[in-house]
């Protein structure tokens, strides 16, 4: 590491670590040790203003931009562009306490642990540093996923997102006040982005590996669909009258599953979720049904054949049961690589350290999926031990993986802001110039 010999953290820093995790977890808790804290629902809004004042008890300037995304500061080089490190405190309902919010917390704690370092030894530093809350990563209660970090990099448009509503009709605005979560802050420019989060799969687990390097994200599209029949009686309509929207969506959901059958095993996931039923009730055939399509692939062109395959499908299923059949809304993000200069950085830091590592690709989407599209982006994953299971109160990563990930984490961070990353001094010498 240039000008400066990586000291390891003392136990009690670890044990410090910890206690804050235990206590983040108290915020939503769940009676079987998960979580439910929903983006801008009060849950969310007491964890955020918890990490807001851990944050500024230890020398962090905090502020909120517009679209709630919770911002750190720590200023070690005046001028200089920042060093963004973060994740997300929201979850899905009922699920785990580690998803996006291990991330975040260490954030705060390898900032500080590098402040120390730095301070220790003398080396100056080339960058500052700046940890982030990302709103809504999860896209549970406002649709899309990843909304602070979309609104961030420019993929979503502010005041339509703002403008979004969750299924009880409240807007990301109002929701938002609620929690007096939105600000005004424009952040600074930003030299690089790095994210650690537990895999939510469970090769890692499977093969003792400690620390994984994100090399690639899986392609996926994620939309939603409208079924149109027409309302009727469920007894005295005659069955050849019928257009029954609930029947036409139930051969599209088999028609979702039955995707994978034209692919290698696991190189395409598909699912449904969040299904609407109108009028869903009884002696009554459905007008209309909702629901959303999420498939991914390891490629794009992967993700394009077996769209290609979903709507022949759905033209089918449309003649069939006489109903329309329409996509009303999509999200997409291609399959992609992470830096190669920052996947040797973090093999190199895990190997220094003494821990096992291997390149993995991330099957999920996260906040950096968004960020590496605009800036330098390093990727870290810990183990999900209980059968890699996640976005569920059984997922689990031990403590020992968690203070692992940590001490990688902070060596990764040190190292960005001594200005390791070749991409990030770019970025340094662009904004000199200007």
């Amino acid at each position: 590491m240039t000008g400066l010999e990586f000291v390891r953290p003392s136990s009690a820093d670890d044990a410090a670590f910890l206690d804050d995790f235990v206590t983040m977890s108290g915020f939503g808790s769940t009676d079987n040790h998960g979580v439910d804290r929903q983006a801008a629902t009060p849950a969310d809004g007491q964890t955020r203003d918890w990490f807001a004042e851990l944050l500024r008890s230890n020398g962090f300037t905090v502020d909120m931009d517009p679209i709630g995304n919770v911002f750190g500061l720590l200023e070690l080089v005046p001028g200089a562009p920042y060093i963004l490190l973060g994740s997300h405190l929201d979850s899905q309902p009922l699920a785990g306490r580690f998803d996006g919010a291990y991330g975040v917390l260490a954030a705060a704690h390898a900032s500080l642990r590098t402040r120390e370092q730095l301070a220790a030894s003398g080396a100056a530093p080339t960058f500052n540093l700046a940890v982030v809350d990302w709103f809504n990563e999860e896209g549970c209660r406002f649709k899309p996923s990843m909304m602070g970090s979309g609104v961030f990099t420019g993929l979503l448009d502010l005041e339509k997102t703002l403008a979004t509503v969750d299924a009880q009709g409240v807007s990301v605005a109002e929701a938002l006040h609620a929690i007096n979560g939105v600000g005004t802050f424009t952040p600074p420019p930003i030299a690089a982005y790095s994210e650690i989060h537990i895999e939510q799969g469970r090769s890692m687990d499977d093969a003792n590996t400690t620390i994984g390097m994100v090399s690639s994200t899986w392609s996926a599209r994620k939309y939603e669909i409208v079924v149109r029949g027409e309302q009727s009686h469920s007894g005295a309509t005659r069955m050849k009258d019928r257009r029954d929207a609930l029947l036409g969506a139930a051969k599209v959901i088999v028609a979702v599953n039955d995707l994978l059958a034209h692919f290698d095993d696991e190189a395409v996931h598909s699912s449904i979720s969040e299904l609407y039923v109108a009028p869903n009730s009884p002696v009554t055939v459905a007008r209309e049904v909702r629901f959303l399509i999420d498939i991914r692939a390891r490629e794009s062109g992967l993700l394009a054949e077996a769209y290609s395959h979903l709507q022949a499908a759905i033209a089918r299923i449309e003649a069939e049961c006489r109903v329309s059949i329409d996509e009303i809304g999509a999200s997409i993000w291609e399959s992609g690589p992470f830096l190669e200069s920052g996947i040797e950085l973090t093999r190199s830091s895990a190997e220094l350290l003494g821990y096992s590592n291997d390149r993995v690709l991330t099957l999920a989407g996260h906040d950096a999926t968004n960020m590496k599209e605009i800036v330098p982006t390093v990727m870290l994953f810990v183990p999900s031990a209980a059968d890699g299971i996640s976005h569920n109160e059984r997922e689990f990563t031990s403590d020992e993986d968690l203070v692992a990930g940590l001490n990688v984490f902070t060596h990764v961070v040190t190292r960005l802001v001594l200005g390791e990353l070749p991409e990030s001094l770019s970025i340094l010498e662009a904004s000199a110039a200007v």
